[in-house]
């Protein structure tokens, strides 16, 4: 038997390479694995007792898709992040009904509020996954906080919608007085630093986000992202929005989405609070790592899905316009066909 994954998985320590890595090393200790490009267009034949496991692409008669559709497999199981924007994960809705379980990376507030008409119908499939870092990766580099008043605050990450920069941007105009600096790529928002990419993998990588306080993402659909996690590990105190997946986590900080007096309100009390309240955050954050956001308990969710036989059934699926030809999915599909290319011409 073999488990084909389909899923980035280059040897890094950002994600999404990182799940797929780590995956796929957790899985050569129990079965033969096989790993595939998410964005490869090409079918899998299956030998008698294979599992599909990974990530759809966007774009039609890409491997997930086109394999998922062949006889044969003992197990197809989806595994991607899920937010309840329609519009980032509908192109599902023509796969999942060929798939035993859909592993969904995804924060407590977007599995606790499926309410959308559209993926309501999943919700049987579905098994919630908590993402994970690597504490060893991301070293505790934060030992003190900057003096009040002079707190600075990070982002780290790119300019996608789901991201919601312009939001981030109106606090930082807002609250001129403040640092707040984007290590990441994208396009130019006022008041945000760039400091361009950062490699936290190096020690001048770490040292840059030794010299902040605060972690902050302002998602509107973001699944769960890991720089909340790698914030914790490294001893910064995260703050996101609920619609940034976390909620309710004591060690992580929540402000309203797009409001942008109650969030400055906020993040400007953080400037004077007190040093020994900061450090029970960081210390709660910790805990926090340990009992819930970790590879041992995401690998053992992974691990129960391929040997379940679970594979509950979910109602008919209603007419939506699941692909939209627009720019971005234009993009994506050029992108997609270069990258094809790119593997044709190496081999």
């Amino acid at each position: 038997m073999t488990v084909h994954l389909v899923y980035p998985h280059q040897n890094r320590i950002s994600a999404p390479h990182v799940i797929g890595y780590k995956l796929s090393e957790e899985l050569r200790k129990h079965f033969d694995v096989v790993t595939h490009e998410w964005d490869s267009i090409k079918t899998i034949t299956p030998n008698t007792g294979d599992i599909l496991i990974g990530h759809p692409h966007p774009i039609p008669f890409t491997i997930f898709r086109n394999s998922s559709k062949v006889t044969g497999w003992k197990r197809v199981i989806i595994m991607q992040p899920y937010n309840s924007d329609f519009t980032q994960v509908g192109y599902l809705d023509d796969v999942i009904d060929r798939c035993d379980l859909f592993l969904a990376i995804t924060g407590d507030y977007w599995f606790n509020n499926i309410k959308d008409g559209a993926t309501l119908r999943w919700l049987p499939k579905m098994v919630q996954l908590n993402l994970a870092v690597d504490r060893a990766q991301f070293p505790k580099v934060k030992m003190a906080f900057n003096p009040a008043g002079s707190r600075k605050y990070l982002y780290i990450g790119n300019d996608h919608r789901g991201k919601n920069l312009s939001y981030l941007s109106s606090i930082a105009t807002r609250l001129t007085e403040y640092e707040f600096a984007w290590a990441g790529k994208g396009a130019t928002y006022p008041g945000l630093k760039r400091l361009g990419y950062v490699d936290f993998s190096t020690a001048e990588g770490r040292q840059v986000a030794a010299s902040y306080d605060f972690m902050i993402t302002v998602g509107k659909a973001d699944a769960n992202p890991t720089t909340i996690l790698e914030a914790l590990s490294w001893g910064l105190i995260p703050i996101c929005t609920e619609t940034s997946g976390y909620s309710n986590e004591h060690g992580i900080l929540n402000i309203p989405n797009d409001d942008v007096t109650s969030a400055c309100s906020i993040l400007s009390n953080l400037q004077f609070a007190d040093a020994s309240y900061l450090s029970s955050l960081t210390e709660a954050g910790s805990l926090l790592l340990e009992s819930k956001y970790n590879w041992p308990k995401f690998l053992s969710v992974v691990l129960a899905s391929l040997t379940s036989e679970a594979s509950p059934l979910i109602t008919a699926k209603a007419a939506h316009n699941r692909f939209q030809l627009n720019r971005a999915t234009l993009k994506m599909a050029a992108k997609l066909l270069v990258n094809n290319f790119v593997r044709a011409w190496g081999r």
